[in-house]
């Protein structure tokens, strides 16, 4: 009888610990972002983690994609958008905590090819991109979703070239698979983020466009309508002075504020 009290005082022990460690444990942020910041974001949830103790999970995709996923019911806490329109898609359907929402970092469009390439470019109106192409196609974001693939369109439009390499695109479904066409070599040219060309050994830089031929590439950030609570410090970290050196490591540019 005794020993039959014993274990279940010892189950009834147990029930109660792991209730208590189940109220007592931190909610997980899913955090939603642009593919370009896969590494810097990588370093900077590992970071939060240890000050924190919240765990960081990380899900990578074209914005275009985070954001309907988003719209479609997905559960994430935390959206970080390669430009301010998808951003803008998920604020006029009210998914985002509109107070939460702040632009973190920048970056440079550039153009891009195999590190073994000969290719020579410089960036004015009309230069030659078709040519350098030869027969291989331009490897950079769909233009009609992808960030990175809108704002090389913008500048190619805007500095004459637009049309005589609309026809010969890889669209790629994010900004890392554009970067890995070229890398690869199944693409001679491609047009990516500085950030990306930085991270891979594989390609070089051919030529950076001027900043006056596209918008701002800016990453804003926000916690989605449905975010656990700790989603607004979590944003807090990336926008701090400990974050800033990691944005910097990685070849983000610091917005002028």
């Amino acid at each position: 009888m005794t020993s039959r009290r014993s274990v279940l005082a010892a189950v009834a022990s147990l029930i109660f610990t792991t209730a208590m460690a189940q109220e007592n444990a931190k909610p997980e942020l899913l955090v939603f972002a642009a593919a370009s910041l896969t590494n810097v974001l990588g370093e900077l949830s590992q970071a939060y983690e240890k000050q924190s103790g919240h765990k960081v999970n990380l899900s990578f995709a074209a914005s275009s994609v985070l954001a309907r996923q988003i719209e479609a019911g997905g559960k994430a806490d935390v959206f970080l958008s390669a430009d301010q329109e998808w951003m803008d898609y998920l604020a006029e359907r009210k998914l985002i905590d509109a107070k939460t929402r702040r632009d973190l970092v920048g970056n440079r469009l550039v153009l891009i090819a195999p590190a073994d390439s000969k290719a020579q470019l410089t960036i004015a109106p009309g230069f030659k991109l078709a040519e350098a192409l030869g027969d291989g196609r331009l490897a950079t974001g769909d233009p009609d979703t992808v960030p990175v693939g809108r704002y090389a369109r913008t500048a190619l439009t805007n500095l004459g070239v637009w049309q005589s390499v609309a026809d010969r695109l890889v669209r790629a479904e994010n900004v890392r698979a554009a970067l890995t066409y070229v890398a690869r070599g199944e693409a001679p040219i491609g047009i990516v983020y500085s950030t990306d060309a930085q991270i891979d050994p594989k390609v070089r830089v051919i030529a950076t466009f001027p900043d006056h031929s596209h918008a701002p590439i800016t990453y804003p950030a926000a916690a989605t309508a449905s975010a656990v609570p700790d989603a607004a410090a979590f944003l807090a970290f990336l926008g701090s002075a400990e974050a800033a050196p990691v944005w910097k490591k990685f070849g983000f540019v610091e917005l002028k504020r």
